[in-house]
């Protein structure tokens, strides 16, 4: 038994390896492919389409627990994971219609890939192999950010013009990993059968009614739902997640920053050369060592310490704070927002590829620092209460990620990293307050 649910973990961590190189090497050069097509017809933006991804995404998330308990998680995953795979697959041929409404899908899937993702990780484990199981699960996740992107720097270095060719190329090829990575979750095996065909079988009887028992399950599902939605009503109510709530949309801002807005910058840059598009794959390596070791050092060397998350969560907004300078200083202000064309702005210093990367990981690291730690005081505050809890978390969290992406295309580099600045110094103060306030309760519980 101990033998099979490794083996499931593992398949696990394969088919979200292969799913999420194809999308985050897509999100990381979407933005940058939209403005290389040859094609009048198609309008679309890659921002507005990470935007409805998160949008509908955060949404998704209220419905998606009551489809995982009604259909499984296997096949969930296995459904998702073809939403995913038709979301890449518009690249090869793209239309504006197809782009948006793939968008859409996807929002949806990725909802139900995650939820189904948890139950079946789980499912899959005990108090003493949860940890074990979770660390395999996302170390290999957290190599998708890895092979794509090198992939892209291999292919773009030298590149002025993204060629329709290479284009072609690039998603077939991230298509094809996608759908590895679906058809590795039909190799996934069942540790236990369910109560109802323990049962059946105990009965001696096959599964008498298929249908019965599906309603049954549905019926129980969307109890649990109504449920779940009372007491994250109740949760939001709440004076700890009110003031978590900044932190948690300074989480959102920057991730969109990082995942699909700063790539683009570097991709734009006029002084980078014929090394700018190229460098768009490796940023997003760096991005993800960064959020390797962040992960590594602060969610396992930090676990359960309340008094070091404040100290690690100081340490993300300074290395945030000092990588939103340097970006100041060394990428174009017009950089997010120029289309056919390469930055015309000229930045405070000469462009430096050093510095440039540098940021790249300083993102990642803080990025690992804002997380690590919102999932921990989450996990201790609400540990009975952990599942509304942690819905709430990538509500807000995709909501402003969402909002992020759709102004993106819009507002100069300097007026993005002002309004990163000024929510990330509010969500770390929030912050430490919740810390003050969690700190008092328990000193009150100890005297009493």
């Amino acid at each position: 038994m101990a033998d099979l649910r490794i083996y499931n973990v593992v398949i696990l961590g394969l088919g979200f390896l292969f799913i999420f190189t194809a999308f985050t090497t897509c999100g990381n050069i979407e933005q940058t492919i939209v403005k290389s097509l040859d094609n009048d017809t198609f309008t679309g933006s890659g921002y507005h389409s990470l935007g409805i991804i998160y949008g509908i995404f955060s949404f998704s998330n209220l419905l998606a627990p009551t489809v995982v308990a009604i259909i499984g998680p296997q096949f969930t995953m296995f459904f998702s994971g073809i939403l995913y795979s038709g979301y890449v697959a518009v690249f090869i041929t793209p239309s504006t219609w197809s782009f948006y409404f793939t968008s859409v899908l996807i929002g949806i899937g990725a909802a139900m890939l995650w939820t189904a993702q948890g139950h079946f990780l789980v499912e899959n484990s005990d108090a003493s192999t949860i940890n074990r199981n979770t660390g395999m699960f996302w170390a290999l996740l957290q190599c998708s950010m890895l092979f794509g992107n090198l992939y892209i720097y291999f292919d773009w270095n030298g590149r002025i013009i993204i060629s329709d060719r290479s284009r072609k190329t690039i998603f077939i090829g991230l298509l094809v990993t996608s759908v590895l990575g679906t058809l590795s979750f039909l190799a996934l095996r069942k540790t236990l059968p369910t109560e109802e065909e323990m049962l059946n079988e105990e009965e001696g009887q096959p599964l008498l009614s298929s249908r019965m028992m599906y309603k049954q399950r549905a019926n129980s599902a969307v109890q649990d739902a109504k449920s779940e939605f009372k007491t994250i009503l109740q949760l939001l109510k709440t004076k700890t997640i009110l003031l978590l709530s900044c932190c948690m949309a300074y989480s959102g801002l920057e991730l969109s920053f990082y995942s699909g807005v700063y790539g683009t910058c570097i991709g734009a840059t006029t002084e980078f050369g014929a090394a700018a598009k190229g460098l768009i794959g490796i940023s997003g390596i760096v991005v993800g060592i960064g959020e390797i070791v962040g992960g590594g050092v602060f969610g396992l060397v930090c676990k359960n310490n309340r008094f070091r998350r404040t100290s690690v969560v100081f340490l993300g907004m300074v290395v945030h704070f000092v990588a939103f300078y340097l970006i100041y200083l060394n990428i174009p202000d017009d950089a997010p927002v120029v289309l056919k064309t390469s930055t015309l702005n000229k930045p405070y210093l000469t462009p430096s590829i050093s510095i440039a990367l540098l940021c790249s990981f300083l993102l990642g690291l803080g990025d690992s620092c804002f997380n690590t730690q919102l999932y921990s005081i989450l996990g201790r505050v609400y540990a009975e209460q952990s599942a509304p809890a942690f819905a709430i978390f990538k509500f807000i969290q995709s909501i402003f990620a969402a909002v992020a992406f759709f102004y993106s295309g819009y507002l100069l580099l300097t007026w993005q990293l002002l309004i990163m600045v000024i929510l990330g110094f509010t969500g770390t103060l929030c912050f430490f307050m919740v810390e003050r306030i969690q700190n008092f309760s328990v000193d009150l519980q100890q005297e009493y």
